[in-house]
């Protein structure tokens, strides 16, 4: 086993924590700005992500809820990708954790995404590292609009 790195993305955004939480934990805007999904914000939930299948990978992401603590912390397994599929694509076990805290102008927002096992994750860490950001934006954009 080689090397474990992890994705961190931080960002200040203009909105009411209660409505960043609702914009990370309802299935309904949590597909607005990630995936389709069958999320739901209880410990032990198990739920999956769709996108599009990659050569021997389904396209299915396999999750579960390891922490939630309303408005403040949420946690989830990550887990997907296929042992033949040698780049994007690749098997990924790993965790991501989004924490929210209150700050003058809005929500400071954490996600970090970690468990990337080096070289065999490198791919997926190089595409989904500036991925994530976008994906952060993304949020603020559902948030206004919820």
């Amino acid at each position: 086993m080689g090397e474990t790195r992890a994705i961190t993305v931080e960002k200040v955004l203009p909105y009411h924590m209660d409505k960043i939480w609702r914009t990370l934990t309802s299935s309904e805007l949590l597909m607005k700005w990630l995936m389709p999904n069958d999320f739901q914000p209880t410990v032990g939930h198990k739920f999956s992500f769709r996108t599009k299948p990659i050569g021997d990978w389904d396209g299915v992401v396999q999750c579960e809820v390891l922490a939630c603590d309303p408005p403040h912390l949420l946690r989830y397994s990550w887990k997907g990708g296929a042992d033949s599929n040698p780049d994007y694509g690749s098997r990924l076990d790993s965790v991501v954790t989004w924490t929210l805290t209150v700050v003058e102008g809005g929500t400071h927002v954490r996600m970090v995404h970690d468990g990337f096992v080096m070289p065999g994750n490198r791919f997926a860490f190089d595409m989904m590292s500036p991925g994530w950001g976008k994906i952060v934006d993304a949020i603020g954009r559902v948030a206004a609009e919820a």
